[in-house]
């Protein structure tokens, strides 16, 4: 048996294979206000990611459930990035609206953004539940709202290893989807 590289394994994506939409949770938040979001496109576009689409969404977690069930659904993106909701506060569900719907999850995204958060700010990182899965064929991340945080995601974590985990999932192939039923 052949074995790759982590180089050569990686290798095989690009970012121009990168289809983005954004989604920020918030009951706040505005076009205008929308720091983290702006951050999240701006190095989605520095990157090279094609950005799809970026969307405010209420802090209700059915709606954001739907609202990402929706964009995974259209087969437009292969990665959706979220900002916002994953505090401890009683208004933060994102974590919560998007459970179950992960077919898999990367608990290592959570436990890697929380680490290198604590060299930043502490033991206050314990509060953040930044987490990352995927819907089918969809990488789902998942951060706070602030541009701090954002930033520190994505540098970090998210954009040098977005290629590489949308060749891996690219490689898992779709579930049939139901067929209309048949006549006995």
């Amino acid at each position: 048996m052949t074995r790759v590289s982590v180089a050569e394994h990686k290798g095989q994506a690009t970012a121009k294979d990168v289809r983005v939409a954004g989604l920020t949770v918030s009951d706040t938040r505005t076009e205008e206000t929308d720091d983290g979001g702006r951050l999240v496109r701006a190095l989605c576009q520095e990157a090279g990611f094609s950005l799809i689409d970026h969307t405010i969404v209420r802090d209700e977690p059915a709606e954001v459930a739907a609202l990402v069930r929706k964009v995974v659904g259209d087969g437009d993106v292969n990665v959706v990035l979220l900002t916002g909701g994953t505090g401890i506060a009683g208004r933060d569900t994102t974590v919560e609206a998007l459970a179950a719907l992960f077919d898999k999850t990367l608990d290592g995204f959570g436990e890697l953004f929380r680490m290198l958060s604590y060299q930043d700010i502490g033991p206050a990182a314990m509060l953040s539940r930044a987490t990352a899965g995927t819907i089918g064929q969809v990488a789902v991340f998942v951060m706070p709202g602030s541009t701090k945080a954002v930033r520190l995601a994505m540098e970090k974590l998210i954009v040098p290893e977005l290629p590489h985990v949308v060749a891996q999932l690219a490689k898992t192939p779709r579930p049939p989807r139901p067929g209309p039923p048949t006549a006995p």
